[in-house]
């Protein structure tokens, strides 16, 4: 692994929830370097603490000791501006709850981001339409959530995610709430980002079916990354 290539660096992260006798411990030294470009799937049973160890590299939870690197900064090291600002420039998040705004339509949820933001809209107008051919959401722009399928809410979920072109793409469990057929579309879908548009993707999944879809699996055993 090139050691220049590396867009993420989780160094012997340790991570406990509560104190004295009733501690546990969820993450007990864990490492994991991710290139840029790749496609990795993060496995483990459930309650290993794979979901916490994407959150922390995302810093949604900033409670942890050890060292983690995003697009070379320390996510530990930043001020709250500064970890929302790389975040909202480096990162796109996919959860297994779609988090769709029900009273906004389809092109209104996927451009809220840049409002939030501040960014023009007009700007990026390009990048939304290609969006849309990718994700196949041309038809559904005026629809509402409630007028859409599982598998189209996240679609839209991934669209809001990637239309800000970040980095990489953090997603726990993309597929959780999608039957079979939708799962493997959010799939193909997730490898296409990857392949076409270099996006770094790391999926948390309980799932074997959708890790096949990725280019890297690793697992996480008592607290510890092995592969």
């Amino acid at each position: 692994m090139n050691a220049d290539n590396i867009v993420i660096s989780a160094k012997n992260i340790h991570k406990t929830f509560g104190k004295g006798e009733t501690a546990q411990v969820v993450l007990d030294g864990a490492a994991l370097d991710i290139e840029r470009g790749s496609f990795v799937s993060l496995m483990g049973e459930s309650g290993s603490g794979k979901s916490t160890l994407l959150y922390l590299i995302g810093g949604l939870d900033r409670d942890f000791t050890g060292e983690i690197l995003v697009a070379g900064q320390d996510i530990s090291k930043l001020n709250d501006g500064r970890l929302s600002k790389l975040r909202c420039e480096k990162m796109g998040f996919v959860f297994q709850f779609y988090n769709l705004a029900a009273n906004l339509n389809v092109e209104d949820n996927i451009l809220l981001p840049l409002e939030m933001s501040g960014k023009s809209i007009s700007d990026y107008r390009e990048k939304y339409e290609e969006i849309l051919e990718i994700t196949g959401l041309k038809s559904k722009v005026k629809s509402y959530p409630s007028q859409l399928s599982g598998g189209q809410q996240q679609r839209v979920a991934i669209a809001r995610a990637v239309l800000g072109e970040p980095e990489i793409i953090l997603a726990d469990e993309p597929t959780g709430n999608l039957d079979a057929a939708s799962g493997s579309e959010v799939m193909q879908l997730f490898r296409r980002l990857n392949q076409e548009k270099g996006i770094t993707i790391l999926q948390v999944t309980h799932s074997s079916e959708c890790a096949s879809y990725s280019s890297r699996i690793v697992k996480l055993k008592n607290g510890v990354i092995e592969g």
